[in-house]
């Protein structure tokens, strides 16, 4: 009779454990620093974007959060290591346009963005702009338009590379307004900027965070923001639409994902924790004070717009046969 009692106990015992066990596993997360890769080099956009948010995400998960800078490839480097990591929520990444639109411009592409990650929150929109030199006679879309119909390709702009969310954007403008255009790719930005700045290249297109300095100094000049509303950080700059091409908007995009597999639990601690570090003025203001949007969502969304988004790039570099630098 003591046998069966012993036997009974431990099997309610572990039948209690069993139940209790999702709601346990969350609480016991985190116990360990947490790693967020980024894609690319220390000091720009992104880089900013993920200290900013990750600094107040360590507060609200009682845990440190390390960056990890791995450039390389367009972030695929990265975005390799992040799949190949444990599910646990202990490594995440902050992407960009770029989950959406490199498997079509890599031939040996590494990953599915909508089968081997999960997704968290969106975090913040940077639009795109196309910008000119002070004194340059590009003072708006419109004669930018009127000098590309007079003679085809004889206006060039650079972008921080082919294939790059700026590249594709112009792109995308350039076929609505049926015009031709010299696209010159560079590595980043900020050496397509100097050139234009230099006078020995016209128009750049880059995400606002870019330009801003040089706006503020007299030096560039946005003819046009691809951003359905003005930018707060540029409020001169007309909108695309304002340039009568409306439904041509871009942005760079910035988003949390984790490895396929990762608990749903976790995630939604995470997504939680993003967003609460989205609300903090410090960080809301600092991510303003870069041009960008603050745009938290839940994973759902943010599944929704890596499909949408990855079914236009798609279509857009297929036709025009983008490949990578």
């Amino acid at each position: 009779m003591l046998l069966s009692l012993r036997v009974a106990l431990a099997s309610a015992t572990l039948a209690v454990l069993a139940f209790a066990s999702p709601p346990a596993l969350a609480q016991a997360y985190p116990n360990k620093p947490v790693k967020i890769l980024v894609g690319f080099a220390p000091g720009g956009a992104m880089d900013i974007v993920a200290r900013a948010v990750g600094a107040k995400m360590a507060a609200g998960l009682g845990q440190s959060v390390v960056i990890e800078n791995k450039p390389g490839a367009a972030s695929n480097i990265a975005l390799r290591q992040l799949i190949d990591s444990p599910p646990d929520g202990y490594t995440v990444m902050l992407v960009a346009n770029g989950l959406a639109a490199n498997t079509f411009l890599y031939k040996q592409q590494p990953f599915d963005p909508n089968a081997d990650v999960v997704p968290i929150s969106l975090v913040a929109r940077l639009p795109v702009v196309i910008a000119t030199g002070a004194s340059a006679d590009l003072t708006s879309i419109k004669r930018l338009v009127d000098a590309s119909k007079a003679k085809p390709a004889s206006v060039a702009y650079g972008t921080p590379g082919s294939g790059s969310t700026p590249h594709l954007a112009v792109e995308l403008f350039a076929r609505a307004a049926g015009i031709s255009l010299t696209h010159v790719p560079y590595k980043g930005g900020a050496p397509a900027i100097s050139d234009v700045l230099g006078g020995s290249l016209p128009m750049v297109a880059v995400n606002a965070i870019e330009v801003l300095p040089h706006v503020k100094a007299g030096k560039l000049r946005v003819i046009a923001a691809l951003s359905s509303e003005r930018v707060a950080t540029l409020p001169d700059a007309p909108t695309i639409a304002e340039s009568g091409f409306a439904g041509f908007e871009a942005s760079v995009w910035h988003a949390f994902i984790a490895p396929k597999g990762t608990p749903a639990a976790v995630v939604e601690r995470l997504r939680a924790e993003v967003h609460k570090a989205l609300a903090d003025p410090e960080v809301r203001d600092r991510l303003v004070s870069l041009g960008a949007v603050v745009s938290p969502s839940s994973p759902q969304e943010l599944a929704a717009l890596v499909r949408l988004e990855h079914e236009r790039y798609g279509k857009l570099i297929r036709e025009a046969d983008i490949k990578a630098n």
